[in-house]
């Protein structure tokens, strides 16, 4: 691809490296830019800076927030003995979307997968077992794809957690066996949240 301009090349270079946008879909949005106003133009440049610099990680659950804790977890309105355990963000976004639950969450960053490299110790579970042991937490969900690597990943959890008092359930498997939890139509995440059962049956199945 030729460009006449260093500036639109180094542009439509950077916009590419986003997931799932080619340089041809690069080149599109950048022209589409180009034509804006210069104010819209000045916006999304200071939002995307203020998302890099601003936005923080919530020092409890780990979503994302504009201040130390997240606006979930400091709700009066949420069930403060509940907390549903997710791979990340996007999973967070999904389960609120169904409005069926009123608990807490934890996001991991991840999953278990010693293919990728990603071992218990670049996870957030530690602060996850702190929590348990702190905050009288009385029931975890386990709320992670139901993959290979989630599996694995909910029961080295539920192994860590074998000393503590707490109960432990896994979402309803209405979510198919291989697919992704953000990828779920929200009446059958939510309905997966609802019937939930107790982690040790799902081991048995």
């Amino acid at each position: 691809m030729n460009f006449s301009s260093k500036i639109l090349e180094e542009a439509v270079n950077q916009v590419s490296q986003l997931p799932g946008i080619g340089k041809r879909t690069a080149l599109r949005l950048v022209l589409h830019l180009m034509r804006q106003p210069e104010q819209q133009t000045d916006a999304l440049a200071q939002s995307l800076l203020s998302m890099r610099n601003d936005l923080k990680f919530c020092k409890k659950c780990h979503n994302v927030s504009d201040n130390d804790l997240c606006e979930i977890c400091i709700s009066h309105n949420r069930d403060q003995n509940l907390v549903c355990v997710v791979e990340d963000i996007r999973d967070v976004m999904a389960i609120e979307n169904t409005s069926q639950y009123k608990g807490l969450y934890h996001v991991l960053g991840g999953k278990i997968s010693p293919m990728d490299g990603v071992g218990p110790q670049d996870l957030n579970i530690p602060s996850l077992i702190n929590r348990v042991k702190e905050e009288g937490i009385q029931e975890l969900i386990f709320a992670l794809s139901p993959t290979i690597e989630g599996d694995t990943t909910n029961f080295y959890i539920y192994k860590q957690l074998s000393d503590l008092d707490v109960n432990t359930s896994t979402i309803a498997r209405g979510i198919a066996v291989g697919d992704e939890l953000e990828f779920a139509d929200e009446v059958t995440l939510g309905r997966s949240i609802l019937h939930r059962v107790p982690y040790e049956n799902s081991m048995k199945s």
